[in-house]
This record gives C-alpha cells, structure tokens and sequence, in this order.
C-alpha cells in the first residue's frame, strides 16, 4: 500500500479537472468570458436568451436562431399540472431552493423519454428547464404567501415576465433591463461546485434532470449559494449609514467574516461587481431610497481600506436584487434561475466528450495492519 501521495491542495485549489470551451477566468486580471467574450460586452449589449444560445452553442446567433429560440422559450413558460400540484403540496414545507429542486425532479416525469446523451433531446430538456425556473420560482414564493400563482405573459421578456410573475406588477423597462443583465452576469463561471456536480452526475450517464437536481442542491450550500442573502442581511442589521462602520468594528473584533468580500479565484475586483455597483446605485435614484447603495459603498471603502479586500459578485447583487422587490430568501433561487444557461451547457459538453469522473484520494489513514479477532482486544 502507498501511504501517501503528492497531496492536492484543500477543496483542489488548483487542479485541473477537464477541458471546456464555455467559460473562462483570469483571476490574476479579474477576467470573465463565455465563449471567448469579454463579460463586460455581454453586460452591455447582449441579453439572457442570446446568452443561452452562446453557452450552449458556442457562438452567437443569428437573428433567425435568436427568434426561434426566444419563441421556443416562451411556449414553455407554462408549468405541468404535476408540477404545479408538487409546489402546491410543498409550498408550506420547503424551501425555495429546496422546491426548486423537487420541482425538477417532478418534471422529468412529465418529458418525453429519450436516449441520455442526444444532443437534440437535450436541447429540447435545456429550454423546457431554462423556461420553467422562472415561472417555479415564482409560483412557490406566491404560494408560500398565500397567494394564487400568476400566469406567465407572453408580450414580456424572460426577464420582465419573472418580476411580474413574482410580484403581480409589469418591471420599468430599466429595471426589467437591468435584471435581465443579472442574469447575463450569473449564467457561468466555470467548474465552480454546482457546474461541477452537474457534470460528476452527467459522467455516470445520469440525465439531465438528475444532473441539474445535483447542481440546484449544491447550490444551496452556504459555501456556494447563499452570500448574497447574507450581505442583504447584514445590511438589514445595520439600518444605517452611521451604524455601518461600528457593526464592522464588532464583526472584526471577534474574528467574523464579512460577507460579499473576496473569491476564491479572483485576485482582484470581480468584473462582475462593477456592473451591479452601477445598478445599485442607479436603482438608488430611481426608488428614491439611497440609504442601502450608501451603506454597501461605505462598507466597501472601509474593507478595502482596512483589509485591502474586493467586494465580490454578491455584494451589490444583494442591494439591487432588493431595489426590485426580491426577498433575500429568493436570491439563490435567482442564481440558479439565471445559472442553469451554463449548467445545461456544461452538461451537453460533458456528454459530447465523457469520461467517468473518478479522482482518487490522498491517503491519511492507518498504515497496513493485521485484522485482531474480537476476543483479543
């Protein structure tokens, strides 16, 4: 037996784990691109649907690809009656990342059975999963409140026809844009854990709802999912500008973490961070309430004063995602809702080339030794 091995580092900082041609980070630069493209350009004049057409095809469309894909989206938004009744019976006992989840797995009873790995069929599944999240996401919240789901509307985006599933009014169209942007932002980033586990699951020829039931749990680990509720949290705590910097002062007195602050790949600001800074204080102006983009700016000064740390992806997420009416119960949900362009995409990339998924592991436990019978010891 070989005791040990050159041991990776915790959690396989490091490792490369496969190859892939949907996204790319540089954390030295603070670089993201899907498929070749700046996320900055993507943020600034694309949309979520020609996004999902990018990750899952690797080049933009046409405009003749946009509209059907758009189109095909559209006649999916509507749940199946076994779906629906799921969210109905779960709806006062779950979670919303957890319904999310049972949601899922429900409407693979609901599809047409089909061979695993067919690109085609897969596709079909992609859009059915990518149309669907908002509308689930949606109906659960309404429910957990008592209230009776809204139809989704076919004269408004995927991004607008969520808010107003959600919150029962049509977005501004500013607003509408910018949440559609946040999607653009939060579609991919590489082999992070829930893309990852999507692809684990995938390897053993699993399908795709088994593969997106694997990424939405993983998901819902505070480790992955989750900061931004916490930031959002925190600022609710606060209440104030005035109280931001001793609250600060307390959390570092004892040791804690600041949530909203580093990454574990990014060295520097998170490309992503600039724009939903710019969001939160746009939506600032626009809702007349500055006191939560005011207390956020002030806490970033402080921590990178003191700390020299960069605000994250979730940091203004959580101030503008609040700016829109979302509790911070849902903003997982909204992770997901946006990232299941890049799961699905990393699914079919899985498929088209796999290979089981099986790493082996360091050893640390005891060196050989003989069995003792039960008499003698």
């Amino acid at each position: 037996m070989s005791v040990s091995k050159a041991a990776p580092k915790g959690g396989l900082e490091g490792i490369v784990a496969g190859d892939s041609a949907i996204g790319y980070l540089d954390g030295e630069k603070g670089e993201l691109r899907y498929c070749g493209y700046l996320i900055k350009d993507l943020a600034d004049h694309s949309n979520f649907v020609e996004t999902v057409w990018l990750l899952w095809h690797l080049e933009l469309p046409n405009k003749a690809q946009l509209e059907e894909l758009r189109t095909s989206l559209l006649a999916e938004r509507a749940l199946p009656g076994i779906v629906y009744d799921v969210l109905k019976t779960v709806a006062q006992h779950q979670e919303p990342m957890d319904a999310l989840r049972t949601a899922v797995s429900a409407m693979s009873a609901d599809d047409v059975p089909g061979e695993v790995t067919d690109r085609r069929s897969n596709l079909r599944r992609g859009i059915r999963l990518t149309a669907k999240f908002p509308t689930i996401i949606a109906a659960h919240e309404r429910l957990r409140q008592g209230k009776k789901p809204l139809e989704p509307r076919s004269d408004l985006s995927h991004a607008g026809n969520f808010l107003y599933m959600l919150t029962g009014e049509v977005p501004h169209p500013e607003e509408e844009r910018m949440f559609d942007t946040c999607l653009v932002l939060h579609a991919e980033h590489g082999f992070n854990a829930s893309t990852f586990a999507a692809r684990v699951t995938a390897a053993t020829l699993a399908d795709l709802y088994a593969a997106i039931t694997s990424a939405i749990g993983t998901l819902k680990g505070p480790l992955h999912g989750g900061a931004n509720t916490a930031v959002m949290q925190m600022l609710l705590e606060m209440g104030s500008v005035a109280n931001v910097e001793p609250y600060l002062d307390r959390i570092l007195a004892r040791g804690g973490k600041v949530m909203g602050f580093g990454h574990r790949v990014y060295k520097v600001m998170d490309p992503r961070a600039l724009i939903l800074k710019d969001f939160s204080q746009r939506l600032a102006k626009v809702k007349n309430e500055p006191r939560w983009y005011e207390m956020s700016a002030k806490l970033e000064a402080l921590m990178k004063a003191r700390k020299g740390i960069d605000v994250n992806v979730d940091f203004f997420s959580a101030s503008t995602y609040y700016y829109m009416g979302i509790r911070p119960e849902l903003y997982t949900t909204i992770f997901a809702l946006s990232r299941i362009a890049g799961w699905v995409a990393h699914v079919l990339e899985q498929y088209g080339n796999n290979r089981l998924i099986r790493p082996e592991a360091n050893w640390i436990g005891a060196a050989p030794r003989p069995y003792v019978p039960l008499g003698q010891r």
